[in-house]
């Protein structure tokens, strides 16, 4: 007999999975019933037996955002650091360069951990996949925070190094890069076998330019012998399809297809630069039909890209040619509705049309296809039998006001503000703005200090020993 049985009664706006279109619809009116076993009822008026009741007058109930790809490490420190800085001679990108100049202590890696899950699960997301470097905390403070998370433990052979701004070179080692291969597989194991029951592994081989290509299909071999989906940055810069225009005379994508990595348990990270970009030398259309033959996700993460000047060309277009498209937030603000809301901005100017990409279309990409990209049809969804995974809406929230098209309010005024309640697996784990089961002041504060030791330490990480006050100046001049 199913236990604690709740059901929201009379929901004003509920976003329900209509089997029929295999979308969402909106349902009025309707009783939600769920238990930590999943939805039980979504829709109508529910007269089964329930322990406790909840008014959904005034309020929305949506699906859980699948965030695919975000990094907590040291990315929630870096906030305020690069936003104005990039490398010219790498079209302006600042990864290579200014990345590697962030150093933080292990003590630290927890609040860092802490506060990205804090505001992703204040921001809808119900399921995340969290690729960052292991360290012991990680787990615990996954299971703890109530979240659905998959670990993608990172790993790879070079690293990035720029000499004097104006070149990328890299350093190998791949003996190392072994290593940590064979330290991801544990990490993935520990988290498919962890007793709370909402932890998973993806094999994450870091980026496709810094890892052999032997690396990258023993990867895949690993990966599908254990049946987990495999993750990797690709087409993510020019500075990398350049790279690897050079040394193999193939675009990622195509790249990633030669070597067999290229199927439906692949998520490509961003995969911007594909061959039909504005930027590129190709102009050819290969890529984004060979990405839909083979059933490959993209994990599209425009707000990190949109800050360096770079985008998507175009989400809508992508989408037409039959590519699964889902949503990340990969760094700062980690604000999942922050992102649908600049997805559907950048995919717009872009694609030079209104028309590129509707607002359903960017929910569809932050939960159905995100749920494609793992493999799963039981999250993303409010659906009898799914998981119970999903979010309410205040629809009297000031942000929200008048409400005519509540999703719409939702995505392009009011985000995280108006949104009263997160529940995963049935379980509440934000209320009024505030995870329930985290530290989440306490955590920011450790994170301050993190930040300032970091600040501290950016001259001593930067071969050409620049001040950090060089590195990283103020928007504007101290008096």
């Amino acid at each position: 007999m199913r236990k604690n049985i709740r059901v929201i009664r009379n929901t004003d706006t509920i976003v329900a999975f209509d089997q029929r279109t295999e979308g969402h619809v909106y349902l009025s009116d309707g009783d939600i019933a769920f238990d930590e076993d999943g939805f039980i009822h979504v829709g109508g008026r529910y007269d089964g037996h329930f322990d406790e009741e909840i008014s959904g007058k005034g309020k929305m109930v949506l699906p859980g955002l699948v965030n695919v790809h975000c990094h907590s490490g040291e990315e929630p420190i870096s906030k305020g650091l690069f936003e104005d800085a990039g490398t010219a001679a790498l079209w302006g990108n600042a990864l290579y360069e200014y990345s590697n100049l962030i150093e933080i202590s292990p003590d630290a890696l927890g609040a860092s951990l802490t506060v990205m899950l804090g505001d992703l699960l204040r921001s809808g997301v119900t399921t995340l996949i969290d690729i960052a470097a292991p360290h012991d905390a990680w787990l615990p403070t996954l299971a703890k925070s109530g979240a659905r998370a998959y670990v993608a433990p990172g790993f790879r052979e070079a690293s990035w190094h720029v000499e004097q701004s104006r070149r990328l070179d890299f350093i190998w080692d791949k003996g190392r890069g072994r290593e940590a291969f064979a330290r991801a597989l544990e990490v993935v194991d520990s988290a498919r076998e962890h007793p709370s029951g909402r932890l998973g592994g993806i094999v994450s081989p870091s980026q496709i330019e810094t890892c052999s290509a032997e690396l990258l299909q023993d990867a895949a071999e690993a990966a599908r012998a254990r049946r987990v989906p495999i993750t990797v940055h690709a087409a993510q810069t020019m500075a990398e399809h350049e790279e690897l225009l050079r040394r193999t005379g193939l675009t990622a994508v195509q790249y990633l297809d030669a070597l067999g990595l290229l199927a439906d348990d692949l998520i490509i990270g961003h995969c911007i630069f594909v061959d039909s970009h504005a930027w590129t030398r190709q102009r050819t259309e290969l890529d984004l039909a060979l990405l839909a033959e083979r059933r490959a996700s993209v994990a599209h993460c425009p707000v990190t890209f949109a800050r360096s000047g770079m985008v998507l060309q175009s989400l809508g277009r992508y989408r037409r040619s039959g590519v699964n498209v889902a949503l990340g937030t990969d760094s700062y603000p980690f604000n999942m509705l922050e992102e649908m809301r600049q997805a559907i901005i950048c995919a717009r100017i872009a694609g030079g049309s209104v028309f590129d990409v509707e607002t359903s279309g960017v929910l569809e990409a932050a939960t159905l296809a995100g749920a494609r990209a793992l493999g799963r049809q039981d999250i993303g969804r409010l659906a009898r039998g799914a998981k119970a995974d999903f979010f309410l809406v205040d629809l009297k929230h000031a942000a929200m006001q008048p409400v005519y098209d509540p999703l719409r309010n939702l995505l392009h005024c009011a985000a995280e503000r108006a949104i009263d309640a997160v529940y995963v697996d049935g379980a509440l784990v934000v209320e009024k703005g505030r995870p329930t089961n985290l530290d989440y002041q306490g955590a920011l504060r450790q994170l301050q200090e993190a930040q300032d030791f970091a600040v501290r330490r950016l001259g001593a990480n930067d071969p050409a020993r620049r001040s950090s006050a060089t590195l990283a100046p103020r928007s504007l001049p101290s008096m």
